[in-house]
């Protein structure tokens, strides 16, 4: 039987980590005078995000086991018009699972945070940055309306610039953070005129009443042209998700965002900013399902993004970067499910990555602090020795993502792959080819990493930049002896990294039926079976867990993903002088993949250049020679010349000024004298 939640308690999910902020921001810091010391602001961060996972936990369990719903209007900010600004939270399955999600890869990337950020002056500020990034995170996901769901889209945003940031002492770092500020406001500049879109034809900001008006905005057409209103409200909607999830070309801020401490690099890719697009688009199926238009473009931008940022990662040699980059690609296929209407399987993904992406990003970190700060894998090898606890959370998160049968990244994987080949959509010919090619070049480039940081020979000492490179001057640890063995992390960076390796590997096997086939999503998300029938189809061939892993070792993905690892193994363990002679031989390609497809510099030497030519143009054309030369300097200039002239005829003289009534009253008599004739 349905039962409603406590809305006092829905709050404090949300609020409690805003208070660990708040206190850790406040008196950890010298804002506040550092009343507080180290430990007072980790417990108290730590504790609200712990209390807002066990809610999100019992709260799952509400929703799932008695039915439970929540949906109602918390504040009443204001009302314009017929249009009611609120604020309020929205609770059924969907909502409920991405909560448990958050808080969870949260509360162990503040765990791992006490370790890695031991001997960073910004300690008290960046717990307080993290807790806050939740919060943001928890008012997104939690809302049920559009206004909410911008403040909570903002928050993530601008949270994100300041931990991209931390260390913003380095030129890198802060031209980083800014990046991703501008690349996201060309997304959100297309989100909000979605939302306003909506606002002006629905006439409404909440969702349920948005839902319910749906097919009379199906009916209408954007004024002044033939385009299908809905067509034009999901495409915009969606571009909001293109910057948010990175999506190409609005993707490249996020490899820049490693610059930021590990811990965030986890919290950002895994489980909060880069998932809100995603999760967006799946929350808006009733409107994305009207427009087949809509869903073709999400189809081409997810599997652009799915093939071609893999491709950035094999030539990646910063371990965080090589990571970064499959994170670009496991997005792509989130994507590509949303515009296959297989939106379960595409939040299904969205949650099994949250683990192994946390952990092998955490895993990084810990491979990071055991090598001294050296992120370079081509002076690692043979870690694997030294840091076993690393190897193997990290070995079990590469195969989670390479999709291997039995982890859970193979039971969403294979389902997205699968979807888009029952897809109609005209895109998706394209999107199948797309999504079977990136799981051999994941495999590829994922055992790449493998192998040349854990297995091999030991190349730590060999590195030519150890001695005097100050790259990582600011990073957590402050230096050490670059001679020295690599070392296995303290049990607060490793324990999460177990805690997140058991998720990564049973999370798939537990959820696959009742997420994809279930009741789970039942009234949430919702699919026309009658256009879209993929989710239909991906229903006759799934039909357990284990004859799915079973089947998994016979089909395609399989061996394509077999065949990337035997021959990055091949490349790097047995033959390794020849990646550099095919680098030689495809040098041209090399040089495409260097320059990131030349997109950083298109943006900075046509969009950059060219704003600032129109902004110069408009600067010296428009205000200076029209605003300020001819409206402001042109009205004072014609204002002094009648002025000098009207000043001419006060002389002063009283028969100049008796001449000048005498030829008045003369005219006037003469023109009373014509109008009477």
């Amino acid at each position: 039987m349905s039962q409603t939640l406590s809305a006092s308690t829905l709050l404090a999910v949300p609020l409690a980590p805003l208070v660990g902020s708040a206190l850790a921001g406040i008196l950890g810091t010298a804002f506040g005078g550092n009343r507080i010391g180290r430990t007072a602001s980790h417990t108290a961060t730590i504790l609200g995000v712990f209390i807002a996972l066990v809610i999100s936990v019992m709260t799952l369990k509400s929703v799932v086991m008695d039915g439970a719903y929540f949906n109602e209007t918390l504040y009443e900010w204001m009302v314009v018009g017929n249009l009611r600004m609120e604020v309020g939270f929205l609770v059924d399955s969907l909502t409920a699972m991405m909560m448990c999600v958050v808080t969870f890869v949260s509360l162990m990337v503040h765990v791992y945070t006490i370790g890695y950020m031991a001997e960073d002056d910004g300690y008290d500020r960046f717990f307080s940055y993290i807790s806050l990034f939740t919060f943001s995170m928890l008012m997104l996901v939690m809302s049920n309306n559009f206004l909410q769901l911008f403040f909570g889209w903002e928050a993530v945003g601008l949270v994100s610039y300041l931990l991209i940031g931390f260390w913003h002492n380095r030129p890198t770092a802060t031209f980083a953070n800014m990046k991703a500020f501008l690349v996201n406001r060309v997304g959100d500049f297309g989100f909000i005129l979605g939302i306003g879109l909506i606002a002006a034809f629905a006439g409404t900001l909440s969702y349920s009443e948005t839902f319910a008006k749906a097919a009379e905005l199906s009916a209408m057409q954007l004024p002044g042209s033939d385009w299908a209103l809905i067509t034009v409200i999901c495409i915009c909607l969606f571009i909001g998700a293109m910057g948010k999830s990175a999506q190409f070309p609005l993707h490249v801020w996020l490899p820049d965002s490693m610059e930021g401490p590990t811990p965030i690099s986890a919290l950002i890719h895994a489980a909060t900013m880069v998932t809100a697009g995603i999760f967006m688009v799946a929350r808006m199926s009733p409107l994305f399902e009207l427009s087949d238009t809509a869903l073709n473009f999400i189809l081409i931008i997810g599997s652009i993004t799915a093939l071609f940022m893999g491709f950035l990662g094999i030539i990646q040699n910063d371990i965080k970067r090589v990571v970064a980059y499959s994170t670009l690609s496991q997005l792509g296929y989130m994507t590509v499910a949303l515009g296959a209407s297989a939106y379960q399987v595409g939040v299904f993904h969205l949650m099994t990555h949250a683990f192994f992406k946390a952990l092998l990003f955490l895993a990084a970190g810990s491979v990071i602090m055991g090598l001294h700060h050296n992120q370079d894998i081509r002076w690692m090898g043979g870690v694997r020795k030294y840091m076993p606890i690393t190897w193997i959370t990290f070995l079990l998160g590469s195969l989670a993502l390479i999709g291997t049968p039995f982890f859970s990244g193979f039971y969403s994987k294979d389902a997205i792959i699968e979807a888009v080949h029952a897809s109609q959509l005209p895109a998706a010919g394209f999107a199948y080819f797309a999504v079977l090619a990136g799981v051999f070049v994941t495999a590829f480039y994922s055992f790449r990493l493998y192998f040349l940081v854990f297995h091999g020979k030991e190349r730590y000492d060999q590195n030519p930049d150890a001695h005097h490179d100050d790259h990582h001057a600011h990073d957590d640890h402050g230096h050490h002896g670059h001679d020295e063995k690599p070392h296995e992390t303290p049990w607060v960076v490793w324990l999460p990294l177990v805690a997140l390796a058991v998720p990564s590997v049973l999370i798939g096997a537990m959820t696959l039926m009742p997420m994809l086939f279930g009741d789970f999503f039942k009234g949430v998300i919702y699919v026309d079976g009658a256009k879209h029938g993929a989710m239909g189809e991906l229903s006759e061939v799934i039909h357990g867990w284990l004859p799915m892993a079973l089947h998994g070792f016979m089909t395609p993905p399989f061996w394509l993903a077999l065949a990337g690892v035997a021959l990055s193994y091949y490349m790097y363990m047995i033959n390794p002088a020849l990646p550099a002679r095919i680098q030689r031989m495809f040098q041209p390609i090399y040089t495409l993949f260097e320059n990131k497809y030349y997109l950083d510099w298109f943006n900075e030497n046509v969009i950059a250049k060219g704003a600032r030519v129109i902004g110069t143009g408009l600067w010296k054309g428009g205000d200076r020679a029209i605003i300020d030369g001819a409206i402001v300097n042109g009205s004072w200039k014609l204002v002094a010349w009648i002025s000098g002239v009207v000043r001419r005829l006060q002389t002063g003289y009283l028969y100049q000024y008796a001449l000048v009534m005498i030829l008045g009253i003369f005219v006037l008599m003469t023109y009373f004298v014509w109008l009477n004739k």
